[in-house]
């Protein structure tokens, strides 16, 4: 029975495999709508059990001030882009810390009715942050139900310690990813500062920036890994950035083999990065993510 037939049968998706937790981060579906319903929705019909939910998706369902009127149309940082950001900003910090978790609780409820497991969810943190807006990021991951919070890895040692302080009051993780600024070493800081900073480990991104497999790493980290991103890229950041799964150095099956060898508990989760070729859509390329991990972690 194919997910999409399951989750019509009234059955909810499990995309637990050989006892993995194969997820998905929410950003593999930037392309299409992506209301928090619409992006359940999408997990649903593939049969998707667990997820890094985008902030952006969560507070917007929560009521967040938004992105709106002509001075945020286009890219280009013009003077009138610049100072609409910065108001913006205002109106959401005031927002952020003011407002009931309720909307929060209604959206975990959602998920978890339908068999999706928000264990994750992506909000950043900046040092110009006041302390109660940091106490709504961590607020939020315990009303969706996560068991931790990530963002980019910052590169101030005084960030992480902040953050790490925050995160042992709550009792959630903040799990630092990384892309392709990063060595073995680049943790060591943020670890050493707090046991709830974490590596939110990029398999593709690590293996390109370390021009080696990243199983070494994972083997000696596994107690302070709190999350995968998987994806493929090639050695020594070549100039191929993302590809197709099985066209690149990073060794996706043998870290899945890995995770189900040692029992690790964390969840891996597909980030859909790659260019999708004409014909195939986002929904037919997370299939194929899917099925390979299921083929990786048979038997």
């Amino acid at each position: 029975m194919t997910a999409a037939a399951a989750t019509a049968a009234g059955q909810k998706p499990n995309s637990r495999i050989g006892g993995v937790q194969i997820g998905a981060i929410t950003y593999c579906f930037r392309s299409l709508p992506s209301s928090a319903p619409e992006l359940l929705r999408y997990c649903t019909e593939l049969g998707i059990s667990a997820v890094e939910l985008m902030g952006d998706a969560a507070e917007s369902f929560a009521g967040a001030p938004q992105m709106r009127g002509p001075a945020f149309a286009g890219r280009q940082m013009t003077p009138e882009r610049q100072a609409a950001m910065k108001k913006l900003a205002a109106e959401r910090t005031a927002w952020r810390t003011s407002v009931s978790m309720d909307k929060y609780k209604e959206l975990r409820k959602l998920y978890s009715a339908a068999g999706v497991n928000i264990g994750i969810v992506k909000l950043s943190l900046t040092a110009d942050m006041p302390d109660a807006e940091y106490d709504y990021v961590f607020n939020v991951a315990k009303a969706l139900g996560a068991r931790s919070v990530t963002m980019e890895l910052p590169k101030e040692a005084a960030l992480t310690e902040r953050i790490g302080a925050f995160a042992a009051r709550h009792k959630i993780y903040a799990g630092y990813h990384n892309h392709m600024q990063v060595n073995e070493q680049s943790w060591e800081t943020a670890l050493g500062q707090s046991k709830y900073n974490s590596i939110n480990l990029d398999v593709g991104h690590f293996t390109a920036a370390i021009n080696k497999s990243p199983i070494p790493f994972i083997r000696a980290n596994a107690p302070r890994i709190t999350s995968f991103h998987l994806k493929d890229r090639r050695y020594g950041n070549d100039g191929a950035a993302n590809l197709p799964w099985g066209q690149g150095s990073t060794p996706i099956k043998e870290v899945l083999q890995l995770m189900k060898k040692e029992k690790y508990t964390w969840p891996a989760n597909i980030e859909l990065e790659y260019a999708i070729g004409e014909g195939s859509t986002v929904m037919a390329e997370m299939k194929k993510c899917l099925d390979y991990c299921r083929q990786a972690l048979a038997g």
